[in-house]
């Protein structure tokens, strides 16, 4: 019981590490809570004009949710364990104890999270995004479309039914998390990929 609630906390603690505000500081970019969408995230990052530092917060939200969920298995604890290693991560993201519990809306962290639980499912949510992205150049559509699927692909694969039902929760969160950029995309105001603004 220890482990599991040690590793819940480390998941936390690590996903409340908010890449795009720690790298946008250290390479003296404006802080991407306060400039662009105000999202912490690796697209804000993109969007305020850095491509290297988005690759960077990009690859920092993904591993918050791999690592924690990758030391779990390697742990052998059960599904119902792992899946609240994963949410730990992912609730970390979305509410940092570090900044004030204002957090990304958590699309990289939630994919590093399922490449953890199950690499396929991960891989092919990644392929979902890469493909709605180019074809819409709409980041916050991939993201929806992926999420979308997500459980689709965890009930697919066979996975136990907790990590099933974490997927769930992240997909419902990301979707509500999104709820302005569905707005815009409704209303043909959102911005694309490569566009300032």
């Amino acid at each position: 019981m220890i482990t599991n609630l040690t590793l819940i906390l480390f998941a936390y603690l690590i996903g409340s590490l908010a890449s795009a505000v720690i790298v946008s500081k250290f390479m003296g970019l404006p802080d991407p809570r306060t400039e662009g969408s105000r999202n912490p995230g690796a697209t804000n990052v993109l969007r305020l004009g850095n491509r290297r530092a988005a690759v960077i917060a990009l690859l920092g939200d993904m591993l918050k949710g791999f690592i924690p969920v990758t030391l779990a298995y390697a742990l052998e604890v059960s599904s119902a364990t792992l899946a609240g290693v994963g949410l730990a991560a992912f609730f970390g993201h979305l509410y940092p104890v570090f900044f004030g519990f204002r957090g990304g809306k958590g699309v990289a962290t939630s994919l590093g999270v399922l490449l953890g639980l199950s690499w396929p499912v991960g891989l092919a949510c990644l392929a979902t995004w890469l493909i709605t992205a180019l074809v819409s150049r709409f980041s916050s559509l991939a993201a929806l479309c992926a999420a979308f699927m997500a459980p689709l692909y965890m009930h697919w694969v066979g996975v136990p039914a907790e990590l099933q039902i974490a997927t769930l929760i992240m997909t419902t969160l990301l979707i509500w998390r999104h709820r302005a950029n569905i707005h815009n995309l409704i209303n043909g105001t959102e911005s694309k990929i490569g566009v300032r603004g």
